[in-house]
């Protein structure tokens, strides 16, 4: 018997065609590294024929656990909802799109086996378009140099992480988050390893620009202070001139009262205070939409149910006694396949 089990969570959405494909390509890696192993597909509220895709898979490979969301919760939340079932002493995030290649898990395997608790994919190359990579490597610069937490440079959610680092992610109270940011947020050893991101082959990528955008700001205003605090220094030097401006002005009309001032020059510093009060209202908004959601406390994520092998876990009773038994596994430490699987499946005969 192995004496290690791996488990990857794939997140999918619109993502049917690749599901097959996927499964066969993680199968194969994890078989060529002689190791237990469990696949993880989350359905998070995808519109296509993903859970039929995925009931045929689990009737099919007792590996495979297949969890349906009630509705789409972002991928973000998703790969939570994977992480919290799996039972391996290390998990892989992977998006279900192909696009994080599975046979680079044979080298975040063999650095993990070196000791390091984190293992990332660099994207050091993106095919497709030149110009959103150029972009995307332009935000990941700035936004490490903006943030009060070392951020991996060109790191996605791709990644293989110990069941220990797993265990702090899950243990964090935070709403709204942001994985990447937290994984180099929770520390211990960590290191990346380069890799060629392909383009979708399947379908259209969710990945606006707009959708781009939103991730940008959902980075920094989670990981970094330093807009406000411009806006803050901004003030301080806009009030000290406008001190001077209008001393010079109170003394030219003094001595020469005779002459006209200027009023367009007046709009123009009208408008241009009003649009500065408006950017500081709507950066203090951002931030305040985050404490706003925090302080909600929705759930992060609701499943709707649960399959494993033929079996099918709806919301409610059977399913909190699948979950209840996936945690016994990982307090009792004994997380072979074998076992995963045997005690699994004893939720639906209770």
């Amino acid at each position: 018997m192995a004496e290690r089990l791996l488990s990857a969570v794939v997140v999918c959405y619109r993502d049917a065609p690749a599901i097959p494909q996927m499964h066969a390509r993680l199968v194969e890696v994890f078989r060529s590294l002689a190791i237990d192993y469990e696949i993880i597909f989350v359905n998070d509220g995808s519109p296509d024929d993903a859970a039929a895709v995925l009931a045929e898979l689990t009737a099919k490979d007792e590996h495979v656990i297949a969890v349906e969301h009630s509705r789409n919760f972002g991928s973000q939340n998703a790969f939570l909802s994977g992480m919290q079932i799996a039972a391996g002493d290390a998990v892989v995030l992977l998006d279900g799109d192909l696009q994080d290649p599975p046979e680079l898990i044979r080298e975040l395997y063999a650095k993990w086996r070196d000791g390091y608790d984190v293992v990332y994919g660099l994207r050091g190359e993106r095919e497709g378009s030149a110009l959103l990579a150029l972009l995307c490597r332009f935000f990941y610069r700035i936004f490490r140099r903006m943030s009060y937490v070392a951020i991996p440079l060109d790191a996605g959610d791709f990644a293989l992480m110990d069941r220990k680092v797993v265990r702090e992610l899950l243990a964090l109270p935070e709403t709204d988050q942001f994985l990447r940011g937290l994984r180099a947020w929770v520390g211990f050893r960590q290191t990346g390893v380069p890799y060629v991101r392909p383009q979708r082959p399947f379908g259209r990528s969710t990945h606006s620009w707009l959708a781009n955008f939103w991730w940008a700001k959902k980075g920094i205003f989670s990981f970094t202070f330093l807009p406000v605090e411009l806006l803050g220094y901004l003030a301080a030097a806009l009030t000290v001139l406008s001190m001077l401006a209008g001393g010079y002005e109170g003394i030219d009309t003094f001595r020469h009262p005779e002459v006209a001032h200027d009023l367009p020059l007046t709009l123009v510093a009208i408008a241009f205070f009003g649009s500065l009060n408006l950017l500081a209202i709507a950066t203090i908004g951002e931030y305040l939409i985050k404490v706003f959601e925090e302080t909600k406390r929705r759930p992060k994520f609701i499943r709707k149910a649960i399959r494993h092998r033929a079996e099918l876990f709806y919301a409610g009773a059977e399913l909190d006694d699948f979950l209840r038994r996936r945690a016994q596994l990982r307090r009792e430490g004994d997380v072979s396949a074998q076992r995963v699987s045997a005690l699994s499946s004893k939720a639906n005969d209770a």
